[in-house]
């Protein structure tokens, strides 16, 4: 399962983070912290696996990551999915970015942050793997925000009050 995933920049601030098992406030900000403290130290020619990464995550707790620019894409999870996999499912994350805001830098992911979510749980539903085709998540995506655009508050408020008001 996958436990959390998180996207950081060089700096140390977290851009995106989404945790799939309940973890309070303080402990997601000291688990961040923790990450980016363990990547910011790491040379640029080693391995992009870390398996052991002391009592703070849980024994069973493997990290992938993937730099990218100014950005860090991490995935949390444990044991039961492969890190090859996880690596593999960052490219499809990054991809669908790419594919989105046409070459994704720091400030799509600023200043877009719901999309980043709504692209996020197209791929992963509560730490699960649902989809690991870029070009499905984007229809996906596509039809969402097609939804949202032609579905606002104000429509579906216009609309029902007048048959409330007739009771």
């Amino acid at each position: 399962m996958i436990k959390a995933v998180m996207v950081i920049n060089t700096l140390g601030k977290p851009r995106l983070s989404k945790f799939y098992e309940f973890q309070p406030a303080e402990k997601q900000q000291e688990l961040i912290r923790h990450v980016y403290a363990v990547l910011s130290n790491r040379p640029e020619n080693v391995s992009n696996f870390i398996r052991s990464l002391g009592s703070i995550f849980g024994q069973d707790t493997r990290l992938v990551y993937k730099h990218y620019a100014t950005l860090y894409f991490v995935f949390l999870f444990d044991n039961s999915e492969n890190e090859l996999a996880m690596l593999d499912l960052i490219q499809v994350f990054v991809e669908t970015l790419d594919k989105c805001f046409r070459s994704v830098c720091e400030l799509d992911v600023v200043f877009n942050y719901s999309k980043m979510h709504t692209i996020l749980d197209e791929i992963i539903l509560g730490g699960q793997v649902l989809e690991t085709d870029s070009v499905e998540v984007m229809k996906a995506v596509e039809e969402i925000t097609k939804l949202e655009s032609t579905t606002s508050a104000s429509t579906l408020i216009n609309k029902s009050i007048p048959s409330w008001w007739a009771r």
